[in-house]
This record gives C-alpha cells, structure tokens and sequence, in this order.
C-alpha cells in the first residue's frame, strides 16, 4: 500500500460521528487540554479511574469516538526548558501505532497540546510526520506482503491549518519514505544499480532529470577516488558503481541553486581495514546520506519548489578482496589533489569528494550557489552528537548563517541538527606528512577514537574537492555546508534494527521549499 492519504477535517461532530474514520487519535499533554465537547466528560473520567492516563498511550471504547475507539497518547510535560516538539511526534507516532494495532485503517488524529510555547508553532504538522514516520514498513516487508501497511488515510482536525500546509507534509512524507527504503533496505536488495533505479522510479514525472553513470572508464576518468573504493567490487557485475545525477529546475538563474553529493555506500565492509567484532552489522545503512539527498529532491519536485537543485550520488560497495584498495596507496582525484589512504574504512570521504569537485565545477558558473554534502560519515558524529546531524559551515556559508537556519527549521519542524565548527586543527589534521601527497585522508584509527574525528573529515572534503580554494577572501566564494547524519539517519542510533528516518528531508525541505525564506 501507498502510504496514508493525509484528509483534512474541518468538522469535528460530523467526523466522530457519521464520518468515514474508525478510530479517534488524541494527542495531548494533560487533563486541561482543551479536549473535543463530545469526548472531553469520558477523558475526564478516564483520567480519574486510570492511574496510567498521561503517562502511557491508552486505548478505550467510546461510543462518541470515531470507529468507537479512543486512543490517548500523551506527549509528557513540554514546558521544561528542555523539552522540544519532539514529544508531540512521539505521541502521535505511538498512538498511530496504537491505532493500527487496534484494527483503525481510517484513523482521525487531533492535537490538543498548545501550539503557543516557544518551538511548538508546529505541532499539527510535526504529529502528522510521527504519524506517518510510526505507520512505514520496510521495502522488504512490502514487497514480500503488499498489505502489511493497512491504514489507508488519516484525517487530521486542525481547523486553522491550510490545505496546502497538509500538502507540504504529504510531500515531504514521500521524499522520506524514498529515503526510507533507499536507506534500509539490504544491501542485495538495493545494490548500487537498484538503488538508482528505484530512485529515478519515484520521480518519475515530477519533473526531476536524472541520469546514470555506470561506464567504468569514465568512472575512472572523473571519480578516481570513488573508483579506488569500488575496486574489489568489479568483477561482481551486480556490485558495480554507479553516479545518478539529479536535477530539478524550479526556478529561474537568480533563485538559489542548491548543490548536493550524497554518500551511498550500499555495503561497508570496512575494505582491507576490515570491519571486525560484530561492526559491519547494519552497513547496508551506510546509503543513508544519498538517500536522503533522494528524498529531497523528490519532495522539492512534488511541491514544485521554486529552487533549482543539481545532486550526484555516488554508488558503490566497499568490498573485501585480492582488488580492494589499501592504506599507503596514493590516488589523484578529480580536483586534482593526491591523497594518501590513512584508512580504507574511511572511504564515505572519497566518494564524496569526486562528487563535490564535480559540483563545485558547476557551482562557480551559477549565480546563487550553495553547496552540500550529506553523509553517513562518522561513528564519532554519533558519540559527540548522540541522534542528531552535526552541521559544518565553510567561511562563505558560515557568513550566511547556513547551518543555524537549517538547525532553527529542524528544531521547528521535529528534527533538530547540531552546529559543530571547523578549525584550524581540522585543515592541519589532513595535511599531507611527505612531499608524496597532498593530502591524508583520515589516520589509522576508527573516527570514535580520534579528536575531532567527524570535524577534521569535513576539512578533508573541504580540500580533496577542490573548494578551499574557494574561501571568504576569494574572487569566487562558495557557501559549503557538511552533513554527517550518521546520528540521525536511523531512530535510536540503531544502525541494525533501528527504523530510517528519513533525515535530512524535513530541515531542507521546510527551510528551502516551504518557509522559502531565501
């Protein structure tokens, strides 16, 4: 099944009554909510007779309720200086579930929490996204039972919210549910190829142009280092790499022109620095970084957004063999610059930067360009910024304040980002050691275990592509933002089990497309 119709209801008494919804999903924070007329006496008694009323998701029969079903899903307390919207998508994202679990397939979701505390201006259309985010199932499971996703359509009561606001989270729904399968699903499964295919399959008509390079002498020719990478995968035919090219024309020359690589190892062996204790466990994620940069551009073309916006996503599996390349070797990439191999488990970095210096190429010629690079990069992103995506700005776009604006619009919408800052022990750290090299592309050991060790990478990608060049006091200044989602691109940080969640759609996508505050 598609996923849910999102239904405008403007008509509370006739939706609870005679509608067509057969559960009624309230999210709220406590028993001084402004609950429904026709529900607020029985909440009031349930919370005198039920201990657990506010503290876990209910559900209880209520001839006013829709389908006769009530479910209660409490956000907790919002009003700490440390809570944030997040609670809000937390209880709907459990009382959809909660729903489903009760046989709902045309559930009605209302949202009595206050939307007036500071951060909570949102919190219709953050429920809406916990909603759909609880009810996704894995692409496998899917393909495997086409009706294990039952509800068909959720109606949402929010009588001040516009259409076109529903419109906006539909969209942004369906650039991560892409991400969502692109992202989880194994890596036989999705494999370099499938990966593309199954992204230029959902955009299909929406106007996005795509294209696929699978040629490997060109490959050779433009993505050296992406190819040092993909080396040992070569004689698997269905193994071999591939760069899908993105673009969505959405405006004329003078609107901004977003510039994405995404990272989209479809397998991470580690390489010759082979993954051991259990590591490579979940490295069928490591394509959540081109999954999203999907994403978006599939919500940026379904809202018709006006942004212009050129991605290349560079696909390939870091195997295991007698090809496979190693630490010591030197390899000049499409910029030009020689980088010496520190570590072949750190190869989300090379592939990344082919793509950029390709981009970057593009960048100098466009007039309003912004340039970004998205990636399940660092295990230590995810030891120093727990489930969240770390943010770092170059000189030109740390003047445009890009990575606060983006963090300002994640925090709004239920996804909040953190801000780290490159330094000048970041550009030292990847210095080349000998006149043998330009560059180091990371040392021997694993990012946890190393100081700054998710900064330093953003100053590696900085230089290997070409861009630093391209700094504050230069002729042609080229704003240049890192995104290591390595935290945030699975719930809990669980890269095994954990659900995708689809980041970073919703902060470009609510900054860029939506707000388009320019």
């Amino acid at each position: 099944m598609a996923q849910p119709t999102l239904k405008h209801i403007t008509d509370m008494d006739h939706a609870l009554r005679s509608g067509p919804y057969d559960a009624t999903v309230v999210v709220f924070t406590d028993h001084t909510d402004p609950f429904p007329p026709p529900l607020a006496p029985s909440i009031a008694k349930i919370a005198e007779m039920d201990a657990q009323f506010g503290h876990i998701t209910l559900c209880h029969h209520h001839d006013q309720a829709a389908g006769g079903r009530l479910i209660l899903a409490p956000t907790g307390p919002i009003d700490r200086d440390w809570d944030d919207v997040r609670s809000i998508s937390d209880a709907a994202e459990k009382g959809m579930r909660r729903a489903q679990r009760a046989g709902a397939v045309r559930p009605a979701l209302i949202v009595t929490s206050p939307s007036n505390l500071p951060g909570f201006e949102r919190v219709v259309e953050v429920a809406c996204l916990g909603a759909l985010q609880g009810l996704w199932e894995p692409l496998e499971a899917r393909e495997h039972d086409s009706a294990i996703e039952t509800v068909e359509s959720i109606g949402v009561f929010a009588p001040t919210l516009a259409t076109e606001t529903l419109h906006a989270v539909t969209a942004m729904e369906e650039g991560r549910r892409l991400a969502r399968d692109l992202c989880g699903t194994e890596a036989e499964r999705m494999t370099p190829y499938a990966f593309a295919d199954l992204a230029i399959e959902r955009l299909a008509g929406t106007g996005v142009t795509s294209s696929i390079e699978k040629s490997i002498a060109v490959l050779n020719r433009e993505y050296p280092l992406l190819m040092s990478v993909a080396r040992a995968s070569l004689p698997v035919p269905r193994h071999r790499p591939c760069v899908l090219r993105l673009q969505w024309h959405g405006g004329d020359t003078t609107a901004p022109h977003l510039l994405f690589a995404g990272k989209g190892v479809t397998y991470d062996t580690g390489g010759a620095d082979l993954k051991t204790d259990g590591h490579m466990a979940g490295m069928s994620r490591d394509k959540g970084g081109g999954a999203g940069v999907a994403g978006i551009v599939l919500a940026a073309a379904l809202l018709k957004a006006p942004v212009n916006i050129t991605a290349e996503i560079g696909l390939v599996r870091n195997s295991i063999g007698a090809e496979c390349f190693v630490t010591d070797e030197i390899i000049t990439g499409h910029s030009g610059k020689r980088v010496r191999i520190g570590n072949t488990d750190a190869e989300g970095r090379l592939v990344l930067a082919d793509c950029l210096s390709h981009l970057r190429e593009h960048a100098v010629e466009a007039s309003r360009p912004y340039l970004f690079t998205v990636a399940t990069l660092t295990g230590h992103a995810v030891i120093a910024m727990g489930p969240y995506a770390a943010l770092l700005d170059n000189g030109p776009a740390h003047a445009e304040q890009m990575a606060e604006k983006l963090a300002a619009y994640g925090t709004q919408w239920g996804e909040p980002m953190e801000i780290s800052t490159l330094r000048r022990e970041d550009i030292q750290f990847v210095d080349a050691k000998t006149s043998a090299a330009d560059l180091l592309s990371c040392n021997s050991a694993p990012s946890s275990r190393t100081a700054r060790g998710h900064q330093f990478p953003a100053a590696f990608l900085l230089r290997a592509s070409g861009l630093e060049k391209h700094g504050s006091r230069s002729g042609r200044p080229l704003p240049y933002t890192h995104v290591d989602i390595a935290g945030s691109a699975v719930s809990g940080t669980d890269f095994v089990f954990g659900a995708p969640t689809g980041s970073p759609v919703v902060p470009f996508i609510t900054r860029w497309c939506i707000e388009r505050n320019n």
